[in-house]
C-alpha cells in the first residue's frame, strides 16, 4: 500500500511541475512532459493491479492453508486406528475361537496374544504404560485410592494397582489408581 501512495504522490507532483511550467512558458510544453505523466500513471495503474493480485493470492493461499489444517485434524486418528485394526480382528477371532472349543486355555491363550500385539502397536505411537506395583509412591503418577498394610511392600509404596497408567511421549495421559503400603505396624 505505501508503494502505490508513493507512486500517487509522484503523479500528483509531476502534473504539478507540468501544469506550472505550462503556465510559465505553454510555448515550451513539449509531448515530452505529457509522455512522462502517462508514463508514471501506467505504472500508477500496473503496480495497483499487482498489488490487488497479490492481496487475493495471499487470501486464496490463507483459504487453502485453512482447509488443509482442518482436514489434517480430522483426520489425525486415521493412522493409528488402522494399526489398531489387526488387534480388534484378532479379538473377534479369539472370540469365535471361545465360542466353538470348550478349552478356555485356547481362548485365554488368543486373548493375550492379542493384548500384547495392542500393547506393541500403541508403543510405535509413544505409549507407555506406566510401572507403579513395589516402587515409590508419586503423585505426579499416582492416584491413590486407599492405603493399606504390607509386611512385603515398604511404607509409601505402591501395594496394588487397580487401574494401569500410561505416559503419551512425555505427558502423563492417565495416573495409575493404586493402593499406598502403610509399611507394617
Amino acid at each position: 500500500m505505501t508503494n502505490q501512495g508513493n507512486i500517487t504522490e509522484e503523479v500528483l507532483e509531476k502534473e504539478e511541475v507540468i501544469e506550472n511550467e505550462a503556465e510559465e512558458s505553454p510555448e515550451e510544453k513539449g509531448g515530452e512532459e505529457v509522455s512522462e505523466l502517462e508514463n508514471i500513471r501506467q505504472q500508477a495503474v500496473e503496480c495497483n493491479d499487482k498489488l490487488l493480485r497479490l492481496a487475493a493470492e495471499f487470501e486464496n493461499y490463507k483459504k487453502r492453508i485453512g482447509r488443509e489444517q482442518s482436514t489434517l485434524l480430522k483426520y489425525a486418528e486415521e493412522n493409528l486406528l488402522k494399526q489398531l485394526l489387526p488387534s480388534l480382528d484378532n479379538l473377534g477371532r479369539a472370540i469365535e475361537q471361545g465360542e466353538k472349543a470348550g478349552n478356555v486355555t485356547d481362548l485365554l491363550e488368543g486373548v493375550k496374544m492379542t493384548y500384547k500385539g495392542l500393547l506393541a502397536t500403541l508403543e510405535k505411537f509413544d505409549l507407555q504404560a506406566i510401572d507403579s506395583v513395589n516402587q515409590p509412591f508419586d503423585p505426579n503418577f499416582h492416584e491413590a485410592l486407599a492405603a493399606d498394610k504390607s509386611d512385603d511392600v515398604a511404607e509409601n509404596h505402591v501395594l496394588l494397582e487397580y487401574e494401569k497408567g500410561y505416559m503419551y511421549k512425555d505427558r502423563l495421559l492417565r495416573a495409575a489408581k493404586v493402593v499406598v503400603s502403610k509399611g507394617t505396624n
